[in-house]
């Protein structure tokens, strides 16, 4: 149960701009220096209306495949995944519905269900049974295009698991690479796990996880969670 947590809280995936250089620098340059990375990255934090913008070729529904690439003898996680047209006609994750699919594949019924601040694109919450629940808060994000090809995205996530006793907090860095392949989407991500705020002097990342992903797509009529 405590590894299935902590790959929930890797799973929902997503601390500020350490200024001008960080501000030049690239997510190619970031994802070079993977998995020597500390704080600050060179991530924008986003206001309560920005959202990740993904391209055209996302949208639609997806059957997920991942494989931890550092645990090789795990079989793959399957899971579900939704990108649509928001009020402002961007393309943007259904963030509640993909959060409850990975948490559905990692969790079962363990997990009781996933709700989004109305006040903030960059929030939310999974209750769990138990008397638990995750809070997650994007706290920086870049995105770039190289190419119409490839899609490059960065987030930082605060995350604070309530349960009885102190809370337990973890920040969380996700570069993700997507490329077309054919009318599949391939994808790489990386992901470092930070300390709490304050735990430590140096801000360097304390565990790595390498990700291959392969998103094949699915008619709109196909069983959902």
């Amino acid at each position: 149960m405590e590894r299935r947590l902590w790959m929930l809280l890797i799973g929902l995936t997503i601390l500020l701009s350490g200024g001008p250089v960080w501000a030049q620098g690239s997510l190619e340059q970031r994802l070079n220096n993977w998995p020597d990375w500390s704080l600050p990255a060179p991530l924008p934090r986003p206001s309560n209306r920005d959202d990740l913008i993904y391209p055209d070729w996302f949208d639609g529904l997806w059957q997920v495949e991942s494989i931890d690439l550092d645990a090789p003898g795990d079989p793959a996680l399957l899971h579900q995944a939704r990108f649509q047209a928001d009020q402002r006609g961007r393309l943007i994750g259904d963030r509640s519905f993909n959060a409850t699919a990975i948490g559905r594949a990692l969790l079962g019924e363990q997990l009781l269900g996933v709700e989004e601040d109305p006040d903030s694109a960059n929030r939310q919450i999974a209750r769990l049974k138990g008397d638990l629940f995750l809070e997650t808060t994007v706290t920086g994000r870049r995105q770039e295009s190289p190419n119409p090809e490839t899609f490059l995205a960065d987030e930082l996530v605060l995350q604070i698991l309530h349960a009885p006793g102190p809370p337990r907090l973890s920040r969380i860095e996700t570069l993700s690479r997507y490329s077309r392949c054919g009318e599949d989407i391939c994808a790489e991500q990386w992901q470092g796990r930070y300390a709490s705020p304050g735990e430590s002097l140096r801000d360097k990342a304390i565990a790595q996880h390498h990700y291959k992903l392969r998103f094949t797509p699915l008619p709109a009529s196909a069983p959902s969670v």
